[in-house]
């Protein structure tokens, strides 16, 4: 795999862009706001459309899918009274597909579980870290580009320890991935739990699509209801400073 990867922080706020460039991971410059994100391919939209719907049974429960992989998923963050959510909790993209995180209420980020991140690695060995930094304005966006098949488990620092962790599934994962190990003692304990919830219904989704010796093509799985109880984190800064380039 060619370790090295881009990825793109879009900010849709005001028109203005900022641009994190990554490698391992390739980001791109989101539509803008009030656009539907646009594909070549209507099949990927309709299945990502269906994860979003199926995966959390409304939110995060019981009862979905994570269905066939999309070449685009998108995953909004959002704040309900005093919980605070990835919705849906697992999107399943192709290897190659972009996920886009979308900012709906709130305060929160996008954060690989990755020793760059200070965080236990819960991505494949030989990817980097992304993480969409602080976003704080509706309608901001971060995009992530996933090159290489894997479980990629990742958080919002503000409110990782009231359980706000999500899984993407790319392509047709191993099952004895870091993303799929058990959770570690240097994870927050408020995220054990959470941790284990995602690894079953991950893999429950993967053997109910056939999954054999780390490959799979549709399944289903179950998503507990969060445990989002705790107030809004701190954090150091509320955005992004609007066209500002660096690469890692």
């Amino acid at each position: 795999m060619n370790d090295s990867l881009t990825r793109r922080n879009v900010l849709k706020a005001t028109g203005g862009l900022a641009v994190l460039g990554l490698a391992g991971c390739t980001g791109n410059a989101a539509p803008e706001a009030g656009n539907e994100v646009s594909h070549e391919d209507s099949h990927d939209d309709e299945t990502a459309a269906e994860q979003a719907t199926e995966s959390d049974g409304g939110h995060g429960h019981a009862g979905g899918t994570i269905g066939d992989p999309a070449e685009h998923a998108t995953v909004t963050m959002l704040t309900e009274d005093d919980s605070y959510h990835f919705h849906p909790h697992v999107v399943h993209v192709k290897e190659g597909g972009t996920v886009t995180f979308e900012l709906e209420s709130g305060t929160h980020t996008a954060t690989a579980y990755h020793p760059d991140n200070d965080a236990p690695r819960r991505v494949p060995e030989g990817t980097d870290a992304w993480d969409s930094g602080v976003l704080s304005e509706s309608g901001a966006t971060y995009e992530v580009t996933f090159d290489e098949a894997g479980v990629y488990d990742y958080h919002c620092v503000p409110h990782e320890s009231v359980g706000m962790i999500g899984s993407v599934v790319v392509g047709e994962p191993p099952l004895d991935g870091p993303g799929m190990s058990p959770p570690s003692d240097d994870l927050l304990e408020g995220v054990h739990g959470k941790v284990t919830e995602l690894n079953e219904m991950v893999e429950h989704g993967l053997d109910d699509g056939g999954h054999d010796e780390g490959g799979h093509e549709e399944g289903g799985h179950e998503e507990g209801g969060h445990d989002d109880s705790g107030q809004d984190g701190g954090h150091d800064d509320g955005g992004h400073d609007d066209g500002d380039d660096h690469t890692e």
